[in-house]
């Protein structure tokens, strides 16, 4: 396994109950970490975990509302006691993504959707960071989206809090990265998941536009998150990697 191998290692991914959080826990539990499972449904939760276990994996659920600031600090306590006093790789991967149009976005849909997608990595990465750095080394990892890079009809509020996350990712990679923690980001495209069902064939139309032509299955992005935590992403701070299928480079 090499510079992939995560043996050692505390994982936290939030949003890890279904879809590419699944399989990003799967897949770093594979690789020999110890994964926090972060998510609202318990129940959901579990049946992640008990499939990570049952496959020799070492894994476990914490219940957390992101779109609270306490329970999200609470989050980042619970995760370092689980994991003996440390988390080393922290995956930002919950978020909302409504589609409609600007007019129609109400106050609290605003609100609901900025405190999930940037309010909470930021108090992650402000609750966990410091102590990554004083322990010399650590990950993080940002999901975007291709909506962050190019303006597309009816996603401006979840491009945009993506587009924060995005100059996040630099900022923090400028903040953090000197004293050994790395941040990237990795912006799908679109992705064949519970959360994306409701899009049907949209989401096949806007597939077709990119040189793959076809939507992603989770672990396809799963992948790429796993190499940005590994080793063998030493040399890669502050990126952005598309994982679209080629749709933004065309």
């Amino acid at each position: 396994m090499g510079s992939f191998d995560l043996t050692g290692r505390v994982a936290l991914v939030t949003g890890a109950t279904s879809g590419i959080g699944a399989a990003t826990a799967a897949l770093l539990a594979e690789r020999g970490a110890h994964v926090v499972v972060a998510g609202r449904d318990r129940s959901r939760g579990e049946s992640v975990v008990g499939g990570i276990r049952d496959r020799g994996g070492k894994a476990d659920f914490l219940a957390a509302d992101l779109r609270k600031a306490e329970s999200v600090r609470q989050l980042a306590r619970e995760a370092e006691n689980l994991g003996g006093g440390r988390v080393d790789i922290l995956v930002n991967n919950a978020g909302s993504y409504p589609f409609g149009p600007t007019e129609e976005a109400r106050e609290h849909d605003i609100d609901a959707v900025y405190e999930l997608n940037v309010k909470a990595p930021f108090h992650l990465v402000a609750a966990l960071a410091p102590a990554m750095a004083e322990r010399g080394g650590g990950a993080i990892v940002n999901l975007s989206t291709i909506a962050a890079e190019s303006g597309i009809t009816g996603m401006a509020l979840y491009g945009s809090s993506k587009a924060a996350v995005e100059l996040l990712t630099k900022a923090w990679a400028a903040e953090y990265g000197p004293r050994g923690v790395r941040v990237n980001a990795v912006r799908p495209g679109p992705v064949r998941t519970e959360g994306t069902a409701g899009m049907g064939e949209d989401l096949d139309v806007l597939a077709a536009q990119a040189p793959a032509g076809r939507v992603a299955a989770p672990q396809e992005i799963a992948e790429a998150i796993a190499y940005l935590a590994s080793d063998a992403a030493s040399f890669v701070h502050g990126a952005v990697l598309p994982v679209d299928g080629g749709r933004t480079a065309v």
